[in-house]
């Protein structure tokens, strides 16, 4: 790939000067501020508590040592006069905290473990007695939260490494939180552009919330990428479990310090060397051979091969002051994938479908032969499927090194260097071509924390977050016809794309024909955090800039895009819409920055009553191109837009929209309230607003084609006959596309609550239950293509106007703005809600066993789910009416209503046995399990083309719904040929013969009215449910002639052990009607995929010391 030229000096030399322009501005938020991070304390937790004499009375001046059991670095603390004591920002790990005061035995707490982001409650009750007697205790942290309303879930290294995971990728596991959902029905890779535009990571709702509008942090860095997706590597992965000492998934109503984000903040740290030696070295097997057949599979399972290895090792490189780990892990994969496809049936080739005969075309006839032959068809079904193996190959390695330094009691610095690289080849979805898709990822976090004095912390934070991904690229032919340039469309290039109003698989076209971006993101980042100890306040503040630069090339349309409302439209050459580049496609240098700043107080007005106040300001700048190469209509219906640079067809210059952050500041309050007086009980609630930024993954795809610094046309009308080499004469100057962004965008943000009750049944085990919610508003989303011809509301709906069906000549209805061909658009006017019921139990690890319970019932409503790409899932709908949102109001793509998730680990115990043989053979086992159920996720009913008369490039039309006896329900559960009920959907049709002679298109017969919306709405229908257990058993097998903590461990893990059929919502065949009002039997409503893989087996061995 060839890249925008500089070294990553030269881009930080850049950026230095990109900084300057901030000026006075940044100067004076830093200033008033006392700088620290948009998102503090994302790398450190407190420890806060009590101190008191036999009586409850509080002990003044009282000593506190806590020191860190790993690294041998203490921290020393004095109580105020109301016992208080605070030390902020410590390292997570286990702990020795120690009390002594005059007249008082010192008292020694073990076993106290600080988590990530955590607030730990650790009290003393002191005895009478002489300064140097001392009394040990274990330090039973509490179970439940005593000072934060922020609803936070922790995953410790026990977790994240003994828990049977599916690819050891860390970021899955915050899928066991309540309030978090996958997204199961986004793109796969390979699949084309969609997953990479979108981001390769694993992408997750949380509480609600959009996938894009998630934050994931390593040792305090954003990883966000482009897209603001999940960080992760092609195959959707974030590696690193052994280098990742724990994270945090916070859901609902984080405090001040978290910014960048309205979503949930998923937040790790990596493992640090200790003052002992430690590591492991390993290697995780997967075979076809040991697993089971896929419901799709054929006969013979699909070759499988993976081989997962690496080695880590941390240790002293000078005692107590200089620690240092690093970890290495790489993937060799080559798995075959059972695929199927909806190709043309044998008769529909010859013309013969079920709606009559028809003459197939010459030159469709010769594309035909880029859909392979069915492997079979259902009974006058004019689709059939074929099924065929795809080979992916993968190569991957990663590379963690952290590095610890204490310099004095006052003074330390940790950085961190992530590294990780990713090769991936697959067949496209017709075994036409092999594709190529690359990830190069890289993060490097330096954090420098001083100690003013006991009571006044203070923490320098820097981050710089680099994503480079070549998405989708052409590597070879597989079917000789992809390099064939006599089928070309647009000169120089080979066979275009097709696509056949979701009835048949869309072709990706010939070698290179299929869109492909090339993106270079780099994220530099500055943070500073204080923390003020006062009395009972426990304040931080701070604040702290991010500077993002994004360059991206894009290749869209370079081969030509057809599409068709009807199969018989396409076998008789009635093309609906053809696109296609005329010009080599332009670099965009895309360019931003962020800054914020915060205070948070944690006020502990009563000893069981803690306040937590605060509040956020955060803005960014307007996205810029470094040479003007953004256009944008201020109006939909302007004849030229406004770029970063006046020139030739532009209306003038000016940014892309005013700024709508300027005034965001965020208020958050909640509490925490022991009620009973023992710490075993919390009754929490909050509120806040959090701001949902417009990052440069909003603009970044829609910038990427308009004219004038990019020519795609695009044309609907005249085109009968000319597939597939007619169309390009057809791209005039009005063809050309061009892009809307609101030019005054309204403030987007979310308001987030909750109320929980939490409650300790015994010093491991917690309960809670508790109501999450949110509203979000002014929530931007995204058409593909906004130029449309406009309805009219009448007493049965909208309804589109129609062109003289008696006058074959009769010209098409015009566009909204007939000067170009299709205009994207950015809109800011969706709402959005969210309300859930959650219960959970946690157990800590005691007497072997630990596990965590959690049940969701929520509902997720919104106006449109898309994100950077308006069809950000494969249910979505890429160009939904934005002349009226509230037609659009339904569940999200997202919402999953109930959910159950229960994992547990038990080291079971090893017998009382004298034989050392039966000692070996029956001790050291240890078991794990996940399972997870949950509801299914919803699709929309279609009617296929353009039967309303929309005339858009990106055309959406709905059936009717039907009410009768049966169709309550518009599902057949357990019936995957017929999943969704066909007969409880017609084409629109008038109520009367008056309303149909008024309004409807007289080409088809009273009363269906083809130009009519139709009643059945977004959503409506929902898919399978989802169940799935895996299951995992380790032996551990000490060497102590190595040495004290050398173990051989062996491990067999069974995902999907039941080896269930979890099937995908049909998002593929949800066309109920063509655009002619013929049902798609056969091919709609059919389930063709499955969402987890059938039951596979890993083995593993591990060599840990």
């Amino acid at each position: 790939m060839t890249r925008r030229g500089g070294s990553p000096v030269m881009t930080l030399y850049n950026f230095t000067k990109s900084m300057v322009r901030l000026g006075l501005c940044g100067l004076l938020v830093l200033a008033v501020f006392t700088p620290t991070p948009i998102r503090a304390q994302v790398v450190g937790a407190s420890l806060a508590g009590t101190v008191s004499d036999p009586s409850g009375a509080p002990i003044g001046d009282a000593k506190v040592a806590i020191e860190n059991l790993g690294t041998g670095i203490s921290r020393a603390v004095t109580t105020d006069k109301n016992g208080f004591y605070s030390a902020p920002n410590l390292l997570p790990g286990n702990y020795e905290v120690s009390v002594s005061a005059t007249g008082f035995s010192s008292q020694v707490k073990k076993g106290v473990t600080l988590t990530v982001g955590g607030q730990q409650t650790v009290d003393f009750a002191m005895r009478i007695g002489n300064i140097s007697e001392k009394v040990e205790v274990t330090g039973e942290a509490p179970t439940v939260q005593l000072t934060s309303s922020a609803i936070t879930s922790v995953v410790d290294s026990t977790t994240v490494r003994e828990l049977p995971l599916n690819g050891r990728s860390w970021t899955d596991l915050a899928n066991l939180q309540p309030g978090v959902s996958p997204m199961l029905t986004q793109f796969s890779a390979g699949g084309g552009t969609d997953r990479g535009e979108r981001g390769f990571g694993n992408q997750l709702s949380i509480s609600g919330g959009k996938p894009v509008q998630n934050n994931y942090r390593l040792d305090g860095v954003s990883l966000n990428d482009y897209a603001n997706g999940a960080p992760g590597s092609v195959l959707g992965a974030a590696l690193g479990v052994d280098a990742i000492q724990e994270f945090s998934v916070i859901t609902s109503n984080y405090s001040t310090e978290y910014g960048r984000t309205s979503g949930g903040v998923v937040n790790a740290i990596t493992r640090s060397g200790t003052n002992q030696f430690h590591g492991d070295a390993y290697e995780f097997l997967r075979n076809s051979a040991l697993d089971a057949r896929n419901f799709f599979d054929p006969q013979t399972i699909p070759p499988f091969k993976r081989n997962q290895f690496g080695a880590s090792a941390g240790g002293p490189i000078k005692k107590d002051r200089t620690f240092i780990f690093g970890d290495y892990e790489g993937i060799r994969q080559s798995k075959g994938v059972a695929t199927s496809a909806h190709v043309p049936s044998d008769a529909a080739r010859a013309g013969q479908l079920s709606t009559g005969t028809v003459v197939v075309d010459p030159a469709v006839a010769k594309y035909l032969a880029f859909w392979p032959k069915a492997t079979t068809t259902p009974p006058g079904s004019d689709v059939g499927i074929f099924f065929f193996t795809s080979q992916q190959v993968v190569t991957e390695n990663f590379v963690t090194t952290r590095v610890d330094q204490k310099f004095s009691e006052r003074d330390s610095i940790f950085g961190t260097y992530l590294y990780d690289n990713t090769r991936y080849t697959t067949p496209d979805a017709l075994d036409v071509n092999l594709n190529g898709y690359r990830t190069n990822r890289q993060v490097v976090a330096i954090e420098e924390t001083h100690m003013f004095r006991p009571t006044l912390i203070n923490s320098l934070r820097f981050g710089y977050s680099h994503v480079a991904a070549d998405n989708n690229l052409g590597i070879s032919a597989i079917n000789p016809l992809a390099t064939d340039t006599s089928l070309a469309s647009t000169p120089g290039q080979n066979a275009a794309r097709v696509n056949v109003s979701g009835i048949i698989t869309n072709l990706g076209g010939g070698l290179g024909a299929i869109d492909h971006n090339l993106h270079d993101w780099n994220s530099f980042q500055g943070y500073d955090d204080a923390f003020l100890t006062h009395g009972v306040h426990s304040i931080k503040f701070g604040g702290g800039f991010e500077r993002m630069l994004n360059y991206i090339k894009g290749y869209g349309d370079a081969a030509g895009n057809w599409n068709f409302g009807s199969l018989s439209d396409f076998l008789t050459n009635n093309p609906q819409n053809f696109s296609s580049a005329l010009i080599a496609p332009t670099p965009r240098d895309i360019r931003q920055t962020l800054v914020g700043a915060y205070i948070q107080d944690d006020w502990r007005w009563r000893p069981n009553l803690t306040l937590n106040l605060g509040v956020r300001y955060e803005m960014v700048t307007v996205p810029s191109e470094t040479h003007g190469r953004f256009a944008n209509l201020r109006n939909l219906t302007d004849p030229l837009p406004y770029c970063g640079t006046a020139q030739q067809g532009c209306a003038g210059s000016a940014p892309l929209f005013s700024n709508p952050t300027l005034h965001n500041f965020e208020p958050r309050v909640g509490f925490a309230w022991d009620p009973f007086h023992t710490g075993k009980t919390s009754v929490r609630g909050g509120f806040g607003m959090f701001d949902v930024l417009p990052l440069p993954y909003i603009v970044t795809l829609l910038q990427v084609r308009p004219s004038p610094f990019n020519a795609i046309g695009s044309e609907s009308a005249g085109l009968a006959g000319t597939f597939f080499s007619g169309g390009f004469s057809k791209l005039l100057p009005n063809t050309l596309g061009s892009t809307y962004i609101e030019p005054h965008p309204h403030r987007n943000y979310v308001m987030q609550w909750n109320l929980t009750v939490q409650r300790e049944l015994t010093p491991s085990l917690a309960i809670i239950t508790g109501y999450v919610g949110s509203r979000g508003r002014h929530q931007q989303f995204r058409v593909d293509d906004a130029d449309m011809v406009l309805p009219t509301l009448t007493s049965q709906g909208y309804v589109w106007p129609f062109p003289d069906p008696a006058n074959p000549n009769a010209p098409p209805i015009p566009t909204l703005n007939p000067n170009f061909g299709a205009i994207r658009a950015d809109f800011f006017g969706a709402n959005s809600s969210y309300d859930s019921l959650v219960v959970g139990a946690t157990k800590k690890m005691s007497h072997g066993v630990q596990f965590q319970a959690s049940f969701t019932w929520g509902k997720s409503l919104d106006e449109n789910s898309a994100g950077a790409g308006a069809d950000s899932f494969q249910n979505s709908l890429s160009s939904l009416h934005w002349y009226n949102m509230g037609l659009s109001k339904a569940v999200s793509e997202y919402n999953i209503g109930r959910t159950l998730v229960i994992d547990a680990l038990w080291d079971v115990p090893s017998p009382h046995v004298s034989s050392s043989a039966a000692k070996f053979l029956l001790g050291g086992w240890e078991l794990g399990t996940i399972f997870k159920a949950n509801d299914g996720l919803p699709v929309t009913p279609l009617v296929g083309g353009d039967p309303v008369g929309q005339n858009s490039s990106d055309p959406w039309a709905f059936p009717d719904r039907l009410t009768g006896p049966g169709c309550n329900s518009l599902v057949n559960p357990g019936n995957i040929n017929n999943y969704i009920r066909l007969e409880c959907f017609a084409m629109p049709t008038a109520k009367t013969q008056a309303f149909y002679n008024a309004n409807c298109n007289p080409a088809v017969a009273f009363p269906t009215c083809i130009n009519l919306r139709g009643t059945a709405g977004r959503n409506i229908i929902v898919g399978p449910g989802l169940a799935t257990v895996d299951f995992s058993v380790f032996k551990n097998i000490p060497v102590k002639r190595v040495s004290e903590n050398f173990n051989i461990q062996f491990r067999a893990e069974f995902f999907n052990v039941l080896n269930r059929a979890n099937f995908g919502p049909p998002a593929d065949s949800n066309t109920i009607f063509d655009q002619t009002g013929a049902l798609q039997t056969g091919s709609a409503g059919v389930l063709d995929t499955t969402v987890t893989d059938a039951r596979q087996i890993q083995f593993a061995l591990k060599f840990v010391w």
